[in-house]
């Protein structure tokens, strides 16, 4: 069973993938579960909520922290990244997490590394192919997080629909033996989903920003009532984005959850509002939150 190093005790800080392995070692030694909750910082509720499932179900945590630059094109925001590295220690050593891995980029990316994972197929469509070589970036990045940290259970976000299947992908194709866990998307009380980048928003883009759960609300409820008519369902979405004047759409699709085929029960979307790119999504074959 899990002991929590509690709210007065500082989680390892591990900086290197040597020390992350060696401590990964130790916790095998002692036939520990390790749960991971990959991150890039810039933590909110939506992230805590991937952390307070991982204690629960493993007797050790381990939270990485680590705004990967090969997951960004050029020209994203990889310079404005928001970073609060004191909130983030604050917030995980109360969730009582036992150690916060956070390597430098040379020590994920020593010089002369020419390494990539890619995962073919998923990763050519909607944001793999609205940001060519991001999800090359994730797999790399993760594989890595992966072999340092040693996981029984990885944890990540239902709002980040197509990473997911591309980690569920990854995991089973390569035999990593790592359980993808998926915790469903948190939401402001108007429906917005919880982002790092909403920061970058303001209050008049902030509350634009509710387009994207109100066309996801009203395609589940048409889908409730019987639509299962893939062009109907996208016209839903993309009329709902298209009456905000401030939101830009970019994609609206309904597509299977797994693959990200066209023609399944996942709505997902992806907005620019001012210079802030958002995506969210929502299954349609559950009712909407809210």
């Amino acid at each position: 069973m899990r002991s929590s190093t509690g709210p007065d005790s500082l989680p390892i800080a591990v900086a290197t993938p040597a020390f992350m392995r060696e401590i990964a070692r130790g916790w095998r030694a002692d036939s520990c579960a390790i749960g991971l909750v990959p991150t890039m910082g810039a933590l909110h509720a939506g992230h805590m909520s991937l952390v307070e499932a991982a204690c629960r179900e493993n007797d050790r945590v381990v939270v990485s922290v680590f705004v990967n630059p090969i997951q960004f094109g050029a020209g994203e925001d990889l310079g404005r990244y928001p970073r609060s590295p004191e909130h983030d220690l604050a917030m995980l050593r109360a969730a009582g997490v036992d150690a916060i891995y956070k390597p430098s980029g040379t020590d994920m990316y020593p010089p002369g590394s020419s390494t990539r994972v890619n995962v073919h197929g998923i990763t050519d469509i909607l944001e793999g192919a609205a940001r060519p070589g991001h999800f090359e970036g994730v797999a790399t990045v993760v594989t890595k997080l992966f072999a340092a940290t040693s996981p029984d259970r990885a944890y990540f976000g239902q709002k980040d629909a197509q990473q997911v299947a591309v980690v569920k992908r990854l995991a089973a194709d390569i035999d990593l033996g790592v359980e993808i866990r998926v915790c469903p998307t948190v939401r402001e009380a108007d429906g917005v989903a919880l982002s790092s980048r909403n920061a970058y928003l303001d209050a008049a883009e902030r509350q634009a920003a509710v387009c994207l759960s109100r066309a996801l609300g009203l395609a589940a409820e048409a889908y409730g009532r019987g639509e299962r008519n893939p062009a109907r369902l996208r016209a839903i979405l993309s009329e709902a984005i298209e009456a905000e004047p401030l939101a830009r759409l970019e994609y609206a699709e309904v597509v299977d959850p797994a693959t990200f085929a066209a023609g399944g029960s996942l709505a997902v979307l992806a907005i620019l509002i001012g210079k802030t790119r958002l995506i969210d999504n929502h299954d349609l074959k559950l009712p909407y939150p809210g």
